[in-house]
């Protein structure tokens, strides 16, 4: 059975439309598939359409120009200067370099002198020994005499040591050689980093070690892209930490003893902030750099749609606004500020529908989707839906009721917790109130709001606009009424006709000391709050039975009884005092 049909007795305050639904998906299934669903244009009765409140024209003129290129609200905030971010890369030193001294016995380390190297072979010519590598360069084979193998990695100087050894013992000879130790290095670092020093090494650790070792770059005034690797006042590497940070590659120069390493001054910089993962300031290689550039540099959100560029020009200030497509062609310079924004609206909304229905559990809906459209899209289990109890829960509403409940709550400590007492036994009863706020207070916040919004009412079904991420609840028929708060045994019962509230209170062994049996709410399916006493009772429906303020003071008594009922309202539950 469709709500289409089942929402006929009930009054709509808008016409039904063609809408097209197209379903997310659900946890089960990650399958994505689409229904297209026409709907009558049903004509509300004259009687009806005459009640109808006429909404007054809303003005969706836009506050600026989009496409003018100026962005006017963000225009009035001040730039950002790039100095005030932390540099790209500023979490590198903090990764343990220094902890992680190379060993030099990689393939490609190229031997120098002090360095050791085992040769053994066997056969013919029995030999076993470490042989060093002298200021020449060269280790001494007995029998071959003197081989030169600086600057020659492990496999050419097998090569060489095997062909010398071969050459004098030409048949049944095996030979082995391994590099088993090198010899360690001292190198300079300098420039703009925390701890200039000098340093200890070995050949085949990395810049980062090294810098490390000396604290890394200084933030403020350190270049993550000029690092040069001087030796004999010749510049014999450039690193720049970039390529590192992004793509995992380092220039991986071999040091020597007495090498220096410089970190050049910071050069010019730009402050990348918005919708990013990161906001920082990037140095730049010259003065310039294109938006495709920056794209590839900075980490952006999923989203983002436009990009913001501020900064100085020759002619003066400027502002300017572009979609992203249009962004990488532009020219960024020393100074800028770019804003990244997801600034994109969606036409489409997403809501998720829960309870007594057939079909999918959440839907794709244009962004002026009515809750009407949606209900008569949605079929249900005949003779088993309390569609008049129909209750949509939403974000916004949810943090207005948080909102509310902690400004109430700050009132009530701001009021009795700083207030003055002019006597001993008025200071005592004051810390015992104290005790108590602060006990409720606590509790209280550690409570959810809901964020019910109540749409039905009087077999009337406000015919609202939906919101991205609004869940309605299209409750089942109940047979039970739900007893809690301050009762002796909290528990569901039977509904049964011309049973009264105190009826099924008494049942559940009937109110606790605490209760406050002149405040007794009943919460409706369709998360409407009413007074008990007053109301007539109904399938599905919760007594909840308030607590007394357990104080004197009058004014303090009634604050609590108040902000007791805001907190059942907006969470359903019944804070114990």
């Amino acid at each position: 059975m469709s709500l289409q049909r089942v929402m006929k007795r009930l009054s709509l305050t808008r016409p039904v439309a063609v809408l097209s639904l197209a379903l997310l998906g659900t946890a089960a299934s990650s399958v994505t598939w689409a229904q297209s669903i026409s709907l009558p244009n049903t004509i509300l009765p004259e009687d009806q359409a005459s009640q109808q409140q006429v909404e007054p024209p809303v003005n969706d003129t836009p506050r600026a120009d989009w496409r003018s290129g100026t962005y006017g609200p963000v225009a009035n905030q001040p730039q950002q200067n790039p100095d005030a971010l932390p540099p790209f890369g500023a979490n590198l030193f903090t990764g343990g370099f220094r902890g992680a001294m190379g060993d030099g016995l990689n393939a490609d380390y190229q031997v120098k002198p002090g360095d050791q190297i085992t040769v053994r072979a066997w056969g013919a010519f029995e030999f076993d020994r470490v042989l060093p590598v002298d200021a020449q360069g060269n280790i001494f084979i007995p029998g071959s005499g003197p081989l030169n193998v600086e600057g020659q990695n492990s496999q050419q100087v097998d090569s060489r040591v095997r062909g010398a050894i071969t050459s004098v013992y030409p048949e049944n000879v095996q030979v082995y050689t391994n590099v088993q130790g090198v010899q360690p290095v001292a190198v300079f670092v300098t420039g703009y980093v925390e701890n200039p020093g000098r340093f200890a090494g070995t050949p085949n650790d990395s810049v980062l070690y090294f810098l490390d070792q000396a604290g890394g770059i200084d933030q403020d005034l350190g270049s993550y892209r000029q690092i040069r690797v001087i030796r004999n006042d010749q510049t014999v590497a450039t690193v720049d930490l970039y390529d590192f940070l992004i793509n995992g590659s380092i220039a991986r120069p071999q040091f020597q003893d007495g090498d220096t390493i410089v970190v050049e001054e910071r050069g010019p910089a730009i402050a990348v902030v918005g919708d990013v993962h990161r906001e920082h300031r990037y140095e730049l290689i010259g003065n310039q750099l294109s938006g495709a550039e920056l794209v590839e540099l900075a980490r952006l959100r999923s989203g983002v749609s436009h990009v913001l560029l501020r900064g100085d020009r020759s002619d003066g200030p400027m502002a300017q606004y572009f979609p992203l497509n249009e962004f990488y062609t532009q020219t960024i310079r020393s100074g800028d500020e770019v804003a990244f924004s997801a600034d994109q609206r969606s036409e489409t909304i997403v809501v998720e529908v829960e309870g007594s229905y057939y079909g999918p559990s959440r839907f794709a809906l244009p962004r002026d989707a009515r809750l009407s459209e949606l209900l008569d899209a949605i079929p249900v289990p005949e003779n088993m839906t309390a569609v008049e109890s129909i209750s949509l829960q939403r974000e916004s509403v949810k943090q207005q009721q948080q909102q509310s409940m902690e400004d109430s709550l700050r009132r009530l400590e701001t009021t009795y917790l700083s207030a003055e007492s002019s006597t001993n036994e008025e200071a005592q009863i004051r810390a015992q109130e104290a005790e108590l706020i602060q006990n409720f207070v606590q509790r209280a916040r550690e409570l959810e709001p809901s964020g019910r919004l109540v749409v039905a009412y009087n077999d009337r079904i406000a015919d609202i606009r939906l919101q991205d991420g609004d869940v309605i609840t299209i409750p089942e028929i109940s047979d039970s009424i739900l007893i809690s708060g301050e009762v002796l045994v909290p528990q569901a019962a039977v509904y049964r006709p011309g049973m009264s509230v105190i009826d099924y209170i008494e049942s559940a062994g009937g109110f606790t000391q605490r209760a406050d049996d002149d405040h007794i709410l009943l919460v409706r399916q369709n998360g409407a709050v009413e007074n008990a006493r007053n109301t007539p009772l109904r399938p599905g429906d919760e007594i909840l039975v308030m607590p007394e303020a357990p104080t004197h003071n009058l004014q303090l008594a009634a604050t609590l009884t108040q902000i007791l009922y805001q907190v059942a309202v907006a969470t359903r539950v019944a804070v114990d005092l």
